[in-house]
């Protein structure tokens, strides 16, 4: 290195012996570093090679943990299986357990019932007995009221021919008094009617023959319009003079009925089949107007004189019309008053 320095010293800047000195000391750096490199690989190498035998060592100590582990959870399931098999035995053993013991308490307080029912049915047992000893002697007591029982049967028994004997009598009598009250009530009605007929010809006398008054059956009949105004059961006063004349006729029929008939004047009020309620406000339906009618006739001749116990008022309505015809004709004759004499 002297001898360079001194040649670059000669011929001036000469870099060359520098530059092999710089490369001299780069191989020898690489030489050294790959003789590290190699030695270090060397090393690694070994090292490796027993990492791998260690690491295969492991695998197989693994895979036999892995077998044995396997091994271990099949026994560890078929033991849990076990021990559910045996816990719902163990739990059907206490249900039976508890079944029996409730079984137990049952029959123990069937047993206690069965003793006290026992100590019951021997204490009514006793009491039966009693009872038996006091029905026996209550028994001969009866055989003895049912001898004393059959004498008097006997008694009545000839007692009762002889009443059956009356009874028939009787019955004939009764029969016979039947017959006569027949022929009585028969005489009565025959009379009445005798006296009805008078008394309706008395009527068709002192009324005049007026087309709206006639006779049906056994009724007189007066159309309303010669009392009343339309819906309304105040009487007019050419109505009151025509009741003047029914009063003086029924005053005389009372004296001549013997006072042994019961009898009666009826009043009956009718309408025709047309609604009055809502037209005149003062009545709800036809049949009020119709009794109401028939309560100011009887009450006028009241007044007149005729006795009350023989007069009677009577509301049909439209309900029982004589003509059922829709004319206004039908209409006039279907509201009408009625005399009718009938027994009380």
């Amino acid at each position: 290195m002297a001898l360079a320095r001194l040649r670059r010293g000669e011929s001036g800047m000469n870099y060359w012996p520098g530059f092999v000195d710089a490369l001299s000391t780069l191989i020898l750096s690489i030489i050294f570093l790959l003789t590290v490199f190699v030695v270090v690989q060397f090393y690694l190498q070994q090292e490796v090679q027993g990492k791998d035998t260690a690491l295969q060592r492991l695998n197989t100590q693994i895979t036999q943990l892995t077998q044995i582990l396997s091994m271990e959870k099949l026994k560890g399931a078929d033991l849990e299986n076990r021990l559910g098999a045996l816990q719902a035995s163990l739990a059907r053993v206490q249900n039976d357990r508890d079944k029996l013991k409730g079984q137990y308490d049952a029959a123990a307080a069937a047993e206690a019932a069965a003793q006290g029912k026992l100590s019951e049915l021997s204490g009514r047992l006793q009491g039966e007995q009693e009872n038996s000893a006091k029905a026996f002697s209550q028994i001969e007591l009866l055989n003895q009221q049912v001898a004393a029982l059959r004498e008097q049967l006997a008694t009545l028994s000839t007692a009762l021919d002889v009443s059956e004997k009356k009874n028939k009598e009787s019955q004939a009598h009764i029969t016979d008094l039947g017959k006569q009250l027949n022929v009585a009530l028969a005489e009565h009605v025959q009379e009445l009617s005798s006296y009805r007929s008078d008394f309706f010809g008395k009527l068709r006398e002192v009324l005049g023959n007026r087309p709206d008054i006639r006779i049906v059956g056994d009724r007189f009949v007066l159309q309303s319009e010669i009392f009343f105004d339309t819906g309304r059961a105040d009487l007019k006063p050419e109505g009151r003079g025509e009741l003047d004349k029914v009063a003086v006729a029924v005053i005389g029929l009372e004296s001549q009925i013997p006072p042994e008939i019961a009898w009666v004047l009826r009043v009956d009020g009718h309408t025709d089949v047309r609604p009055i309620a809502g037209q005149f406000g003062q009545f709800k339906s036809n049949w009020d107007l119709s009794a109401a009618r028939a309560i100011s006739v009887v009450r006028y001749l009241i007044d007149k004189g005729v006795q009350p116990n023989h007069l009677l008022a009577a509301g049909f309505g439209e309900f029982q019309p004589i003509d059922t015809g829709t004319t206004e004709d039908a209409f006039r004759r279907n509201r009408r008053i009625e005399f009718k004499l009938t027994e009380r």
